[in-house]
């Protein structure tokens, strides 16, 4: 064999073995990769090839799959009142992906999760049949804020604060997943994105804003809590007018004639005294503030019920006029109504909060459970005296305060409202919060609810948390208490 034959033989040979490493290296640690790579249409055709498994509420099915015509995806989803679950169920689509509920669980949903697989079908690779997502949500709670929001642009949140069961999670406006769950959904779609409301955001976790008067409740809890003051009833050194410290700004209160001047913290949150929070939150310092708010829930990065909730934010590095500010919700402060809902729900259940959860079970196409999500798992954020005396002052709010609008018949309910300031100057429409507990000692059932109503399309000067946001917790709380 002459020298350029003899090369050629050796270059060839090496080609053949680069070829063969190469597929060897695909087959061994890119095949994996390559089969779920988003791009990989293979994927999407399985995931679709049969009917998925079901989102439960209250024992029925608030999903479902329909048979396509043509094309090869055999199946698609669809909801059962897709516009009230939206913001638990979250949307599957062919086209664009999936949300929530849907996107955490959607190998149990499309039957590839590996624990449901039997030893005959991890052999031969065949498809599980599909497991199912149980919520704790209460079809009546849910019900009653989606029609108590109406057409107002908000979001409202219930919890059971002795388990952290989540019973209900509305968000407004609202959409229909189904109306994008097909592959010829762009104009939709398209129509979703551009929406000014932004539809597809959960406001209920997802869009944390200033959470105003609401905050004070962190306030009062901080200052029990450092013995600040002992009790909801001392007189507190708060003067009148207050002005925010190194600056000649004086912090307002709502009504120039309500007691405010060294009131107690149960008449400040009665009346809603800018005053007292403004000045103990300046006395306590930012640390011991925020200390109490992190202990609530704010500035969790990681917040999992199971679908993640954006950070409720208390900041740093304030100087002492923005601290105060702080101590009404204002300056840089903001919440979800998810988080403010776990303040009431901590307050309620003497002083512990129970992790917030919305799915109870998920579980196989035989009723076998994959996962189970214990209620109760708790922990502790002030003593059971100051949740008492805070939950005393939340029942004088809305039995002689600014919170009249959530009264029920027959139950104890506590409440603080919220009017935060939007926009520089606050000229946008201010944000109507509340936040709330109730219990029926008739039946043992309680709740904790928070209600922001962002536009309701009525004058700035109308905005308030008892005229717009306590009518809405209130409903909710009725239909609670009636489970």
């Amino acid at each position: 064999m002459n020298k350029t034959i003899r090369r050629a033989s050796v270059f060839c040979l090496l080609l053949v073995l680069a070829l063969l490493g190469r597929a060897t290296w695909v087959q061994a640690y890119q095949a994996r990769a390559l089969a779920d790579d988003d791009h990989n249409r293979r994927n999407t055709i399985a995931q679709y090839a049969q009917p998925l498994g079901n989102i439960i509420v209250a024992g029925s099915p608030v999903t479902g799959s329909k048979r396509t015509e043509g094309g090869d995806l055999a199946y698609k989803r669809t909801y059962e009142d897709g516009d009230l679950y939206a913001a638990v169920t979250g949307y599957s689509s062919q086209a664009y992906g999936s949300t929530q509920l849907e996107g955490i669980y959607d190998e149990v949903l499309d039957g590839t999760d590996t624990r449901l697989q039997n030893p005959l079908d991890a052999l031969t690779g065949k498809r599980s049949a599909p497991g199912d997502v149980v919520t704790t949500i209460d079809p009546q709670v849910q019900k009653a804020a989606s029609e108590a929001l109406g057409d107002d642009k908000g979001a409202a949140v219930a919890i059971d604060p002795r388990s952290g069961q989540i019973l209900g999670m509305v968000s407004s406006p609202s959409y229909d997943p189904s109306d994008i769950s097909g592959t010829t959904d762009g104009d939709t779609w398209q129509k979703l994105l551009d929406d000014p409301d932004k539809p597809l955001v959960n406001r209920a976790m997802r869009q944390p804003l200033a959470p105003g008067s609401t905050f004070k409740l962190v306030v009062a809890s901080a200052a029990l809590e450092n013995g600040l003051y002992d009790s909801v009833d001392e007189p507190t050194k708060s003067p009148v007018p207050y002005t925010l410290p190194g600056t000649s700004t004086v912090l307002k209160n709502e009504s120039a004639t309500a007691p405010c001047e060294n009131a107690t913290l149960r008449v400040a949150l009665q009346y809603s005294c800018n005053n007292v929070f403004g000045k103990v939150a300046a006395d306590l310092g930012q640390d011991k503030v925020r200390a109490m708010a992190e202990k609530f829930g704010f500035n969790t990065e990681k917040l999992d019920v199971p679908v993640r909730a954006s950070k409720s934010v208390y900041p740093s590095t304030m100087d002492k006029a923005q601290t105060a500010l702080s101590g009404i919700g204002q300056f840089e402060v903001t919440a979800t109504p998810l988080q403010m809902a776990m303040v009431s729900a901590a307050l309620a259940n003497d002083g512990e909060l129970a992790a917030p959860h919305m799915v109870s079970e998920v579980t196989d196409a035989k009723s076998g459970t994959l996962e189970d999500f214990e209620d109760g798992d708790t922990k502790r954020i002030v003593s059971s005296s100051t949740a008492e005396q805070l939950r005393s002052a939340m029942v004088t709010v809305v039995e002689e305060g600014t919170g009249t609008n959530a009264r029920i018949d027959g139950a104890e309910v506590g409440g603080k409202t919220g009017t935060a300031e939007n926009g520089v100057d606050n000229s946008n429409t201010p944000y109507a919060w509340f936040t709330s507990y109730a219990k029926d000692d008739s039946n043992g059932q309680e709740v904790a609810v928070a209600v922001i109503v962002e536009d309701s399309g009525s004058a700035a000067s109308e905005v308030s948390g008892n005229g717009l946001a306590a009518p809405i917790a209130r409903k909710m709380m009725k239909a609670a208490l009636q489970r």
